[in-house]
């Protein structure tokens, strides 16, 4: 009883953090025993810590090889970390607590709904049963075109592994991959099944749950909410606009796109658009694309998926509100407008916290990076950026990071993953108002 009450003093982000960090601990420790990789010998602690983490906060940057120095228990260890850090501590907990028929408590529903990032609990149950179900099917059914087009290539078996896992890694924007030599999907570049069912998987898990109950359920409904027609809006523009810009800078490059013919450059374009809203996995060579480029991949990086999902970054959600803020004042309008809707003044300065936090963690962690690591600085913002976004693209450098980088990198993908959830609670509107006001003053601007 007095453990109970114990840990009722604990709000609900401060113990999402403790969860997530049971399960870093438990991967680790796991990942450690000699039986998870290929060598017989224990792994260190900082390279089981970092894997873990990367892997329960769906990242996918490796300081191993996963296809090859990891077994294949090791291999089920991170599978089942992505799934569990994908969905969601509480998510996984609520599982098991239906499975056995029962009751969620009030305490176990505030979680949820700082969780999943809602407003309130009504309906969170019903939304988590969603999750749940969308999760197995979209996961499923991609499992087996995958095992289909690999059990081409491999054995069957293998193939149905191997389907198994990467439709669980890049469904939740993991980007883990079993092909080794850190080479991704570079082998299916012109392979349209592989590209088309992987691209699914991660717009579909980068989307967020309530987007996809939203889509389900317009048939019923015959409209779609303001959050879904934001996040469609805004994906799908991202998208786009990424696949020509990286169309056009990478079009005459011989070490990506310059070697592939008119419809390897159109998917390559297409797939590393879509991989950077916080998947991980690639079909051409990143180091090799030109700096302009991975400049860019940067900045799509940074934007990540959309709240509710299984990705990071600071969320197409609050991109949008910052750019339609910026055109609403350059118009000299007083209102923020999106979809004939008025957003309120609190949304416009949580959506700019949140992008200044989030440019401060990574300004901060990429020039500490660069005194430590004897490399060029894009490659250290693009490590850094990729770690805060839960995104796992790399140009190569995170096998090669201290014991200090490593570490930095790992609590940066923990504070990606969570970062929002703790932001969400502490910038959430207080009750009660303030007993006065001070006078209002002027300061120069621009």
């Amino acid at each position: 009883m007095k453990f109970h009450l114990k840990w009722l003093r604990f709000s609900p982000p401060q113990i999402l953090v403790m969860g997530f960090a049971g399960i870093i601990l438990i991967g680790t420790c796991l990942l450690m025993l000699p039986i998870s990789n290929t060598t017989g010998k224990p792994l260190g602690f900082i390279d089981a810590f970092f894997t873990a983490t990367s892997a329960t906060c769906v990242t996918g940057l490796v300081v191993k090889d996963t296809g090859i120095f990891f077994s294949t228990f090791g291999q089920v260890v991170i599978m089942s970390l992505i799934q569990v850090g994908g969905l969601g501590i509480m998510t996984v907990a609520t599982l098991f607590s239906l499975m056995l028929k029962r009751r969620i408590s009030l305490r176990d529903r505030l979680l949820l709904q700082e969780a999943m990032n809602q407003s309130s609990m009504e309906g969170i149950v019903r939304l988590i049963r969603k999750v749940l179900l969308f999760s197995f099917i979209i996961e499923g059914t991609a499992a087996i075109i995958l095992t289909i087009r690999w059990a081409f290539d491999m054995p069957f078996g293998k193939a149905l592994y191997y389907g198994v896992f990467h439709a669980v890694s890049m469904f939740n924007n993991a980007g883990f991959d079993l092909f080794g030599h850190f080479h991704s999907l570079t082998g299916y570049v012109y392979d349209p099944v592989v590209n088309f069912v992987v691209m699914f998987l991660i717009v579909s898990g980068g989307i967020g749950f309530i987007v996809l109950a939203d889509i389900v359920d317009f048939r019923k409904n015959r409209k779609f909410s303001l959050h879904s027609k934001v996040v469609l809006s805004m994906t799908a523009a991202l998208i786009i606009f990424g696949a020509l810009v990286i169309f056009v800078f990478e079009f005459t490059n011989p070490r990506t796109l310059g070697s592939l013919n008119w419809g390897g450059k159109i998917l390559g374009s297409l797939f590393q658009s879509v991989t950077p809203r916080t998947a991980g996995a690639n079909t051409i060579d990143i180091a090799g694309m030109r700096q302009a480029s991975q400049f860019f991949m940067i900045i799509l990086m940074f934007i990540g998926a959309s709240p509710g999902s299984t990705g990071g970054g600071i969320k197409t959600t609050t991109f949008t509100i910052i750019i339609v803020a910026v055109i609403a004042m350059m118009r000299g309008r007083d209102d923020i407008v999106l979809f004939r809707y008025r957003l309120a003044q609190e949304r416009i300065f949580k959506a700019l916290t949140v992008m200044l936090l989030a440019l401060l963690l990574v300004i901060g962690v990429s020039m500490l990076l660069s005194t430590t690591e004897d490399t060029n600085f894009l490659m250290i913002l693009f490590e850094t950026t990729s770690a805060f976004g839960t995104v796992g693209l790399s140009m190569g450098i995170t096998p090669e990071l201290s014991v200090f980088g490593k570490v930095l990198i790992s609590l940066t993908m923990f504070a990606g993953r969570l970062g929002p959830l703790t932001l969400a609670y502490a910038l959430g509107p207080k009750k009660g108002k303030e007993l006065y006001r001070h006078p209002e003053g002027k300061i120069i601007i621009g």
